[in-house]
C-alpha cells in the first residue's frame, strides 16, 4: 500500500460496478452524447430513459403504459448492493467520510442508498458538477464540496480508467476489483493497470488496510 491512511480525509466511491452490481451498459451512449457536446447538460434519469425508449423500439416491445416504463427505467433506482458492500461501508464510516462520486443523478443515488442502506455521508458527483466523468470538474468539485483537497480524497472503483482519471486530477486512488460485474464471461477489469494507492478485494479487505 503506497498510501499513509492518516493523509486521507474522505473516501469518494463510484457507484455503478464497484458499490452495486448491474450488468448493463445502456448508460454509455446517453453519457457520451452529454459529454460529446451533441445535448445540454442532463441528470442520468433522462439518457437511460432515451436508452429505454430506443430498446423498446428495436425490440418491438408494446402495450407497456407511461407509468410502467417509467417505473422500468427506475430500476436504475433499486439496484442491489454487492453483498459486502454495507459492512464494509460501516467499517469505513467510523474514520472516513463517504462520498459518492458517481455519474448517477442525486435522486437515483439518495433512492439506491434509502433502498439498500448505504450510509453515506453525502451524495456528490455529475449532477452536482454538471460534468460526467472522467472530466475533470466531477472529481475535483467532489473535493471542494467537501471541503478538501483532491489529495485528500480517496477515489474507490472497480475501473481502471476511472481511477486513471482521478489520479491524473490529484485524488488518491483505490482499486477494488468486481469480476463478475458484466456477468460470467464478461469483460470487468480484474487487475490493476498500475501502481494504484491500494488495492484491495472487496470492502473488507480496504477496510482492513486503511486501519478501520
Amino acid at each position: 500500500m503506497a498510501i499513509d491512511p492518516g493523509s486521507i480525509q474522505a473516501l469518494t466511491f463510484d457507484v455503478f460496478g464497484t458499490v452495486v452490481d448491474w450488468r448493463s451498459s445502456i448508460i454509455r451512449e446517453g453519457e457520451d452524447r452529454v459529454r460529446s457536446g451533441a445535448i445540454g447538460w442532463t441528470k442520468l434519469d433522462d439518457p437511460h430513459r432515451m436508452a429505454l425508449d430506443q430498446l423498446l423500439v428495436d425490440f418491438k416491445i408494446t402495450g407497456l403504459s407511461e407509468a410502467e416504463i417509467d417505473h422500468l427505467n427506475r430500476a436504475w433506482h433499486r439496484l442491489e448492493p454487492w453483498p459486502d458492500t454495507v459492512p464494509g461501508l460501516t467499517r469505513l464510516k467510523r474514520r472516513f467520510i463517504l462520498a459518492t462520486l458517481s455519474n448517477g443523478n442525486v435522486a437515483l443515488i439518495v433512492n439506491m442508498a434509502r433502498r439498500a442502506g448505504l450510509p453515506w455521508d453525502a451524495v456528490l458527483g455529475a449532477e452536482v458538477a454538471r460534468h460526467y466523468k472522467p472530466q475533470r470538474e466531477a472529481y475535483l468539485t467532489t473535493a471542494a464540496m467537501l471541503g478538501l483537497r483532491p489529495e485528500q480524497c480517496l477515489m474507490v472503483a472497480a475501473h481502471n480508467g476511472d481511477l486513471a482519471a482521478a489520479s491524473s486530477f490529484g485524488l488518491r486512488t483505490a482499486f477494488v476489483p468486481r469480476p463478475t460485474e458484466h456477468g460470467p464471461g464478461g469483460e470487468a477489469d480484474v487487475e490493476p493497470a498500475r501502481d494504484w494507492d491500494v488495492v484491495a478485494d472487496g470492502f473488507a479487505g480496504l477496510a482492513a488496510r486503511l486501519g478501520c
